[in-house]
């Protein structure tokens, strides 16, 4: 008698199972399981919707932690799916936040890695979407989208190829869509999009109409179909429909299928579900419907869903012998689509976006717009402290990672911007311990790129100093700048373009001398502010394109005593108008109110009456018509007319040399300085709102507000996540009839960047600092969210009150006021928002350090770019890539037609042979947007829109000499290159 067999290992069994499969081992749509061309068939989507932070931090999340708070477990989910697809082959899920697949897979072995490589080879795992989180679509900006999608999409291609490589985009919870959103996932190669969420009576028009799938025309500038990308509306949010839960999370009975128990329910459910299916099938157009069969952190248990749905799908299809047209099957969003196409229809066409998105009645979602703005200005810092980071790592090399500083790189504060895109992270919508860490995260994310930016700007500069970082200069405090009679200032600018920047530095008592980069003495002047105690520095600095400007500080003895004299009270008003003016520029005061009252453009003789004041909204904490209440996502005042913050503001004048500021104190919480530098062609509003006060129990929501004459018929514009910008109307959506049920909240939409009012003449534009909500709620006028402080939940599931603590209570920001004509008020509002982007990186040291290189002279002014890049174009992303390559994106930043004045939406032409002064490119490949694949083999499903047949849409020979850019068209290269000695 033979010995037996030895028992299997786990890994062999497995390997076993993957041999066993029938499927093909193809990549893409080949893999998707066959269909039914004479039924309905219904498209079962296993899923799982991962929050990389809401309730729980991201770790809490990831690992199981604080299960009280909520069951959510997401290594153990990932553990479950992965045995769960090996026990039956027909099972299918899919997968989207990178930022947790990427962490699980990491503690994988490599037999299990390589189980995973199959899995997903077969199709049976599938990747949807693919970015390091689903991005929120409102208060992101759309290069902070493109990062995190690359980030995540460069761990799939690196780690599965183009097996791994998602077909479609999956926005399943974010809280309305964005047209740029569409645009950049047609533009990164996805052949869909589907999401959850959509206005309540949208879908209801969406469903009579059989309109829940069609073509997104995502650009008004780039010819079709370059941004067009295919929608469709999911049936049920993301959820499984009611009765067909069946997660350990969920209370809904399993199938029961053995007639003999007394529980057995399948024939019911079979029916029922039918009876779902052919209901379902009636709001779309083909024989092929979806169900979302999954939902928050569900498939801890993997088994628990699976085992009832094979037995739905047994069950459901065995009804076909009795007649039935209905087929079940385990599919992906992807094999959906694919039939979706193969149908060969012609779908109709929409235009606008999907903001803003409302639940029910007097339920808009527009609080979130701008809630918790200390961490969306966090935020925006943080972006710009990455590309300047990514920038220099770039530029100097390895050097900059490697140096004596230690070792720094960008890879750390690429995740956490990454992280912060989430859709409860930037949009304000998580918990306040949350919310705290994704601060936490930012924070640890700068400090390498410190030791990053010290590295290379010693290398650049010749000269080891010891850098200082400045992080509280909003609030006027730098230690060195205030401790030292000797400093030097580095300033960087990350735009392609020289820069004049005004310095700001507190500083201590007495008289300073600044010299720049050629020991020239500058014009500075020390200010005494009415509002702070500390003085500040101020002296104008010129800093060339991608590179920085070295300015010395000295103090200068003062050898006479001088007693500092008090500081004068603020005055409800003067004996004359206050005014404030440059060459460019005057804006005018009330004398009474101590409001703005007027802005003249001096050298187009332009004036407009303009009143600006802070208001704020009651929050509702529900009411006759709705216990809605205003909460962390929904904006719902208790009433349509705001109370005045004050009546009047206490005014005080600042005018020197550099500087013109009105100091306005509208109460003791909320205060302004309206500001006006030398050849500025912009005012500045640089507001500070908090705490706010809310001991008489009444939530509040702040807002800016500017009154004019002009007549606006209704209409203002706002940008789509900082890009191209769209026309609203009040009380109105342009593709289906709206029944308002809130005049003020219904009226709010995202704002990026930029939001302005028209009366086809004059042009009225605000820039922000942050993304806020904003509206027109009458003509001419033009309001902006800047704070909210509530003390009732909106029942959207966080269960605590947007009530700040700690840092968050106080908010401080900018808004930067452009008049101008409508035909020349693009080239301002597009170059100066790029300017408030990329704004300057100012770094000091105490001066006199070491030479980087024995014997060399310190270099105190440096360029990246061998020659200035036009107006028209941004240098969107200069990152290290690989060892020995970078990844470079170059966008039109203008519309088409959006500037004819000074020809800026004409096409581009550059020549990038020797654009760089640091290295050499010696190999250039084109790429689509995310970087995954190469643009001349990169190919996308086709449709057909209403509108007719699109252009077949030909790649430009790939010359570097020249590249030449469309209106609003980005294009991405991996540049192979060689750093040169000299750098």
């Amino acid at each position: 008698m033979s010995a037996p067999s030895p028992p299997l290992s786990p890994v062999s069994f497995l390997f076993l199972l993957l041999l066993a499969t029938p499927r093909a081992w193809a990549s893409g749509y080949e893999t998707c399981p066959v269909v039914q061309p004479d039924m309905l068939n219904v498209h079962l989507v296993a899923h799982t919707h991962d929050d990389v932070g809401w309730l729980k931090t991201v770790d809490q999340y990831y690992y199981g932690i604080k299960n009280d708070v909520q069951h959510a477990g997401v290594q153990y989910i990932l553990d479950s799916v992965v045995s769960a697809l090996l026990a039956e082959p027909t099972r299918r899920f899919i997968y989207v936040e990178m930022a947790f697949f990427s962490r699980w897979w990491r503690d994988q072995t490599n037999a299990t890695q390589e189980i995973v490589r199959n899995l997903v080879h077969q199709g049976r795992l599938e990747f949807a979407n693919g970015g390091w989180v689903m991005n929120d679509e409102a208060a992101t900006h759309y290069g902070a989208i493109v990062d995190q999608m690359t980030l995540g999409l460069r761990f799939l291609e690196d780690t599965f190829g183009n097996d791994g490589r998602p077909r479609v985009a999956w926005h399943i919870d974010p809280f309305g869509h964005s047209r740029e959103q569409a645009s950049l996932f047609a533009q990164m190669g996805f052949d869909g999009f589907f999401f959850g969420r959509l206005d309540y009576q949208d879908k209801l028009f969406r469903k009579e109409r059989r309109e829940m799938e069609q073509v997104w025309r995502a650009s008004a500038s780039l010819r079709p179909p370059s941004a067009d990308l295919f929608t469709g509306v999911l049936p049920n949010n993301y959820n499984p429909p009611e009765g067909l839960c069946w997660d350990v999370l969920c209370a809904d009975q399993p199938v029961v299928d053995d007639p003999r128990s007394p529980e057995y329910n399948a024939k019911d459910l079979v029916s029922y579900f039918l009876k779902l299916a052919n209901i379902q099938g009636q709001y779309y157009r083909t024989n092929h419907t979806m169900m979302t069969m999954g939902s928050d952190f569900q498939y801890e248990n993997a088994n628990m869903w699976f085992k009832n749905l094979d037995k739905l799908i047994k069950l459901v299809n065995m009804q076909q012998a009795n007649g039935s047209r209905v087929h079940v099957l385990y599919s992906t969003p992807a094999c959906y689509l694919w039939e979706l196409n193969k149908a060969n229809l012609t779908w109709s066409v929409k235009e606008d976006d999907f903001f803003p998105y409302a639940d029910g009645p007097h339920m808009f979602w527009t609080g979130y717009f701008s809630s918790r703005p200390a961490l969306k200005r966090y935020e925006r810092l943080s972006y710009n402290f990455l590309q300047v980071c990514n920038q220099l790592e770039a530029l100097v090399g390895p050097a900059a990672n490697v140096g004596p500083y230690g070792y720094g790189d960008s890879a750390h504060l690429n995740e956490a911007m990454a992280v912060l895109q989430h859709h409860d992270a930037v949009s304000g919508t998580s918990k306040q311990h949350v919310a705290d860490d994704y601060a936490r995260q930012l924070a640890a994310g700068w400090g390498p790129c410190e030791v990053l930016l010290s590295n290379a700007l010693a290398k650049l500069s010749g000269s080891k100093e010891s850098f200082s970082f400045c992080h509280f200069l909003n609030i006027s405090v730098c230690p060195l700048s205030q401790t030292s009679a000797h400093f030097q200032v580095t300033i960087y600018n990350p735009l392609g373009r020289k820069v004049d920047w005004m310095v700001r530095l507190p500083v201590s008592e007495g008289l300073f001398l600044v010299k720049d980069p050629s020991n020239k003495t500058v014009l500075s002047k020390v200010v005494e502010l009415p509002s702070s105690d500390n003085p500040e520095l101020l002296f104008p600095a010129s800093v060339p394109a991608l590179g920085f400007s070295i300015y010395s500080v000295t103090q200068v003895p003062v050898w006479r005593p001088q007693a500092r004299p008090p500081k004068p009270w603020p005055q409800k008003f003067g004996p004359s108008v206050l005014s404030i003016k440059n060459e460019y520029l005057q804006a005018t005061f009330h004398p009474d109110t101590g409001f703005l009252r007027t802005i003249e453009v001096l050298d187009r003789k332009l004036v407009l009456p303009v009143s600006q004041a802070f208001f704020w909204y009651n929050a509702s904490t529900g009411d006759k018509q709705s216990d809605q209440a205003s909460g962390a996502y929904i904006f719902r005042p208790s009433r349509e007319k705001p109370f005045p913050v004050s009546h009047w503001a206490q005014t005080h004048l600042v005018k020197t040399a550099l500087v013109q500021e009105v100091h306005q104190k509208f109460s003791a919480w909320c205060s302004q300085v309206v500001r006006l530098y030398p050849g500025q062609r912009h005012l500045e509003l640089e507001w500070t709102v908090g705490p706010i006060p809310v001991g008489d129990k009444w939530g509040k929501e702040i807002i800016s507000r500017f009154d004019t004459p002009l007549k606006t018929l209704g209409s203002f514009y706002t940008d789509s996540n900082g890009r191209e910008v769209l026309k609203r109307r009040r009380d109105y959506r342009p593709s289906w009839e709206l029944n308002q049920t809130e005049p003020v909240a219904g009226n709010y939409y995202p704002v990026n960047s930029r939001i302005y009012i028209t009366d086809g003449k004059t042009q009225l534009t605000v820039l922000t600092d942050r993304s806020q909500g904003g509206s027109s709620l009458r003509d001419g006028s033009l309001e902006l969210m800047v704070h909210r402080r509530l003390l009732k939940d909106d029942a959207r599931g966080v269960g605590e009150p947007l009530l700040e603590s700690k840092s968050g209570v106080w908010v401080r920001g900018r808004h930067l006021v452009l008049l101008d004509t409508a035909c020349d008020a693009a080239a301002g509002h597009r170059l100066l928002a790029e300017k408030e982007l990329l704004a300057p990186q100012v770094v000091l040291a105490p001066g006199g350090g070491p030479s980087y290189h024995f014997g060399a002279a310190p270099r105190t002014q440096f360029s990246g770019l061998s020659r200035e890049l036009p107006p028209s174009v941004r240098l969107l992303t200069l990152a290290r890539w690989g060892p020995e390559t970078l990844l470079l994106r170059l966008e039109h930043q203008f519309a088409l037609g959006e500037d004819s004045r000074h020809n800026l939406s004409s096409p581009v032409t550059l020549d990038i042979r020797d654009l760089f002064s640091t290295f050499t490119i010696t190999r250039l490949q084109e790429t689509t947007l995310a970087a995954n694949q190469l643009r001349a083999s990169a190919s996308r499903l086709k449709w057909t829109p209403e509108t007719g047949p699109t252009a077949h849409l030909t790649v430009p020979r790939l010359d570097p000499a020249s590249i030449t850019l469309q209106p609003m068209e980005i294009r991405t290269f991996v540049a192979s290159v060689q750093w040169k000695v000299s750098s």
